[in-house]
């Protein structure tokens, strides 16, 4: 299961990262990038008590 969250947050903050600098919409950047922090195994996790 931490394997697919960290495979799921790497993608999110790399979408994030793509959306800030391809399409120049910060905030649906930054969006994306605080969601794979939170979704992340390590460090802040929604999923994690």
């Amino acid at each position: 299961m931490g394997t697919l969250l960290w495979i799921i947050a790497v993608v999110l903050v790399i979408a994030g990262i793509y959306v800030i600098l391809a399409r120049r919409d910060l905030l649906w950047g930054i969006v994306l990038i605080v969601l794979g922090f939170l979704v992340g195994p390590g460090g802040v996790s929604i999923f994690h008590p």
